[in-house]
This record gives C-alpha cells, sequence and structure tokens, in this order.
C-alpha cells in the first residue's frame, strides 16, 4: 500500500477525459467481459466465482469485492494511479489508456485474475486484484503450490492510508478468499520490498514473510497467509 497521502478523495467522482482505444470502446458497448476463448474455463471457475462471495463484515463497516466495471469506474481508478504514491509502485501512471490496457489484459483473459473495487459501507475506497498465484508467472520464482491464490491491492485515497484500515481489509479479503475457495491453503501477496507500509500491514493482517524474491520488476517480499494458521494470527 502507497506510504503517502495522494489528496485524492475515495468518495469523489475522479474522472479523466477518455480517449479509449478501439477494442475498449468494444468491450463498453457490450457492457461485459467478452466471450471466453474456445476450451476456456466457465466464466468464474477459477477463482470459485469471486461476483458471488458477499460482503464482509469488518470493524472498519462492510466491506465488499465488486468486479471492475469498465463503464463505471475506469475514470476513478486510473485517477488513483495518477497519484504518485500510488504510481511509485504501480507504475500505470499517464493516460486513462495506460490503466485500461492494464484492466483489458484481465478482462479479456479466462479468470486467473480478477480486478475488483473494494467497497467499504457503499464507498468505492481501494482497488484490488484477486488472481490465481499458482497460474501466474509468479509462479516461476517461489515454490507455488495448486490453488494457491494472489493479492494485489491499493488504497485510492489518502485519507484512508496510515490508519490500520488497510490491514483490516487485508485480513478480510484473505478471509474471504479462504471462505469461498475451499481447495486453497494459502494466500499470498509479493509487495515491494520498498514498500514497508505494505508489508507492515501484511504482517499484521496475519500474514507471514516467508522470502525475498527477485521478480522481473521488482524485489519483493514474499507474504504468506497459511489456512492451517489463519486462526491463530
Amino acid at each position: 500500500m502507497p506510504p503517502t497521502d495522494s489528496g485524492l478523495s475515495s468518495s469523489s467522482d475522479d474522472t479523466l477525459d477518455l480517449q479509449l482505444p478501439p477494442e475498449w470502446d468494444a468491450l463498453l458497448a457490450a457492457g461485459a467481459r467478452p466471450p471466453a476463448p474456445p476450451g476456456a474455463p466457465a466464466a468464474g471457475a477459477l477463482l470459485d466465482h469471486l461476483a458471488g462471495w458477499g460482503p464482509a463484515d469488518t470493524p472498519a463497516g462492510l466491506f465488499a469485492l465488486l468486479p471492475v466495471q469498465p463503464d463505471r469506474d475506469l475514470g476513478r481508478i486510473a485517477a488513483w494511479m495518477n497519484d504518485p504514491a500510488v504510481a511509485a509502485f504501480w507504475e500505470l501512471a499517464g493516460p486513462a489508456e495506460t490503466t485500461a490496457a492494464h484492466l483489458l489484459t484481465q478482462l479479456r483473459g479466462d479468470g486467473r485474475s480478477v480486478p475488483c473495487l473494494g467497497v467499504l459501507d457503499g464507498v468505492p475506497m481501494s482497488y484490488w486484484e484477486i488472481y490465481r498465484a499458482d497460474l501466474d508467472p509468479v509462479a516461476r520464482y517461489y515454490p507455488a503450490r495448486p490453488q494457491d491464490t494472489g493479492i494485489h491491492l491499493l488504497i485510492g485515497g489518502g485519507a484512508d492510508r496510515g490508519h490500520g484500515l488497510g490491514t483490516t481489509l487485508l485480513r478480510a479479503t484473505a478471509d474471504l478468499v479462504l471462505d469461498h475457495r475451499p481447495h486453497c491453503g494459502r494466500v499470498i501477496a509479493e509487495p515491494d520490498l520498498r514498500n514497508v507500509p505494505s508489508v507492515a500491514a501484511f504482517l499484521g493482517a496475519g500474514f507471514r514473510y516467508a522470502d525475498e524474491i527477485e521478480l522481473p520488476d521488482k524485489r519483493a517480499a514474499l507474504m504468506i497467509r497459511d489456512r492451517a494458521h489463519r486462526h491463530q494470527l
């Protein structure tokens, strides 16, 4: 999670002047993800139908992961990506097309990574990616196990950072994964080692620091939350 105040409000209707590529316009016009490639798993199967998981009751309020809808969410997410504190680690600053291309890669895939808005008491305030780590390139860099599930996140507004909220929501999200993915034994994350507040938030949420791993774009802390120990940490 980004370490500094961005000045963005998580409840604002941040928008950008969007000049979208033709394939994104087609996606918006369709109102949904395009059809999966032939032979791909049924929609949502790889992550046990995340869209139907429902909310979690947390000390901060009712929290839900809502799969991204481009026509509703792109402007907000692109604005968050242009916060310097976020851009330092996500590297998606720039025109909305940059964020659109990042989202499109997931939305046109087979469902192994699902981009989501994090909504707290009805207010969109964070961006999440829930992904099958065992099917992701990251599996080449650590001893992956079948059904490992990964988490990426950013907290959108500076006012929501630095108060332990990230820790609360990470714990809730890891619990959602373990509750709704019965064959998943571990939730993993690979935050940049330089992002000390993010690593600390994962530790506070019951993840353990397992290793340092060298990824193509960063040196990362491998954080793991084990199903077997979920109620002990």
